[in-house]
């Protein structure tokens, strides 16, 4: 009996130990939870005329702007927008070199490599983007399959590897200037990585036409991921 009870003694003193040190080790496990400042979003808002953005300088302006409102203007925001013909622009170069948090302090990616998928371990892992993660500035979802009305594509002009198309097609709406239907189109990717058989983020296919109205009748509304740079 003696020892029965001796056990049972020295269990409740292993198990109040054990309590004692979840405890003392709480405010360490806490400090690990690091705030990064935000450094990725999809823009809540698109400018409202198509694709026509005013170039990558009126893209990457609006970028700026909406970080700013959110006290984020302190960094340098660009577009993730490729463009064509000379002087051609990769969206993936324009970016900064990473890591990437939204505006819920979760990780996007920890480089451009990761984000696009460069190295067979990248592919197959992906990066974090997805409906919960590529969030705007305000930490607000973005529609997406299934949701009225359905603003998942984001205008990039890219290829699945983030670099500009190098064919005779015109995948930017002429280099984000123009709203004009029936003169090219704008190449989109997928925010919620969903939809037509097709999980790109970046380049899941074309749009109808450069209007407004054909990138939401396409299933967006003229907006695009935009990163800081530093």
């Amino acid at each position: 009996m003696k020892n029965i009870l001796s056990l049972f003694v020295g269990a409740i003193a292993l198990m109040g130990f054990g309590v004692y040190l979840a405890f003392a080790q709480a405010p360490a496990a806490q400090q690990q939870q690091v705030q990064h400042p935000m450094s990725f979003f999809v823009t809540s808002v698109g400018l409202g005329k198509g694709a026509d953005l005013g170039g990558l300088a009126g893209a990457d302006a609006h970028c700026q702007a909406l970080a700013t409102a959110v006290g984020r203007g302190n960094s340098t925001w660009h577009a993730y927008l490729s463009t064509q013909g000379p002087g051609a622009v990769n969206a993936r170069d324009r970016i900064g070199s990473g890591p990437w948090y939204n505006s819920k302090n979760q990780m996007i990616a920890k480089d451009v490599g990761d984000l696009h998928g460069d190295t067979l371990d990248q592919a197959r892992l992906g990066n974090a983007l997805g409906k919960q993660s590529a969030v705007t500035e305000n930490k607000a979802l973005v529609n997406g399959v299934g949701d009225t009305p359905n603003t998942h594509d984001m205008l990039t002009g890219s290829k699945p590897d983030g670099t500009a198309y190098t064919d005779a097609m015109d995948h930017t709406c002429s280099n984000w200037t123009s709203s004009a239907d029936g003169m090219g189109s704008a190449q989109l990717g997928h925010s919620d990585r969903n939809g037509g058989g097709n999980t790109s983020w970046n380049s899941a296919h074309p749009s109808r036409g450069c209007s407004q109205a054909n990138l939401v009748s396409t299933g967006g509304a003229g907006l695009y991921y935009c990163f800081a740079i530093n």
